[in-house]
């Protein structure tokens, strides 16, 4: 098998398993999926907010600030992301891969 087809097996196999971070934790009664935490949740669970996450946990601003507050409709947007983030992905790569083999063909 050629290293581009197992590296399209590699990425299709963790699409595939992507899901099991919101079907894990909701199964679980976890709170929320883990490294989903805000600076908030960090400072409780580990007592402290590190300097550094202090400082640059205002720099980003999430495009919809309520997004997934509501939990019959955050798995469903979740998905969503994640087939556009998938379909954004798959087309950089496949862009990519065309690119480079026409530039070796010349």
């Amino acid at each position: 098998m050629k290293t581009i087809a197992k590296l399209w097996v590699g990425l299709g196999i963790l699409i595939l398993l992507s899901p099991l971070g919101l079907l894990l934790p909701e199964h679980f009664k976890a709170e929320e999926a883990w490294g989903e935490w805000g600076s908030d949740k960090i400072k409780e669970m580990v007592g402290y907010l590190p300097r550094g996450l202090e400082k640059l946990s205002g720099v980003w601003q999430p495009p919809l600030p309520d997004y997934g507050q509501d939990q019959g409709s955050s798995v469903l947007g979740y998905m969503l992301s994640a087939l556009l983030g998938i379909l954004i992905v798959v087309t950089i790569i496949f862009l990519i891969t065309k690119f480079l083999s026409k530039k070796d063909n010349l």
